[in-house]
């Protein structure tokens, strides 16, 4: 995550929290997001670098005109700045600010095989009674871990895995011949 997807993110998210509006800009921010990606029209419109600066605020008054006006001005500041392109990775900063403000621990669980969602449930119990927070998992399937497990949490790595073991496992032959 750049330095600038950061900045901006923080701004919004603090800017928000002072007025009470966390969750309206929150939602008019994903919906916004969301419609760049579903109407290329519309992304390509507020990415073109050849269109007058102007036209694209135009356009963004018209499209934002009964939302909410912090949404509208921040939208509008992006526009302005030549960032309306980063819209998507500063938005994903903003939705991780807003979880941890509400406490909840964002994993992403990488397995070599589909878990159930027994299996799935388990390990997120396990870790909100570690971590003493609620979690939102997300789960992915990469079959050259072998087995095991790899946990993201932030830019915090947990490598349990068998391809992990295995790598460490090298590195410290390598180093011993040394």
């Amino acid at each position: 995550m750049a330095v600038v997807h950061r900045t901006y993110a923080r701004a919004l998210f603090d800017a928000a929290k002072e007025t009470g509006d966390l969750a309206a800009v929150r939602e008019e921010l994903q919906d916004f997001v969301a419609a760049m990606r579903d109407v290329p029209e519309l992304h390509d419109t507020l990415v073109n670098p050849q269109l007058d600066p102007r036209a694209k605020r135009a356009a963004l008054e018209g499209l934002l005109a009964e939302g909410d006006e912090l949404v509208r001005n921040f939208l509008l500041l992006l526009a302005e700045k030549g960032r309306i392109a980063e819209l998507e990775p500063i938005a994903e900063e903003f939705e991780r600010l807003v979880a941890a403000d509400e406490g909840i621990l964002d994993v992403e669980l990488t397995t070599a095989y589909e878990l159930s969602d027994q299996e799935a449930d388990e390990i997120v119990r396990q870790i909100e009674k570690t971590s003493g927070r609620r979690v939102d998992a997300t789960r992915k399937v990469d079959p050259d871990l072998i087995g095991g497990i790899v946990m993201q949490v932030g830019s915090r790595r947990v490598d349990a895995s068998v391809r992990g073991r295995l790598n460490r496992l090298r590195r410290e032959l390598t180093t011993a011949r040394s």
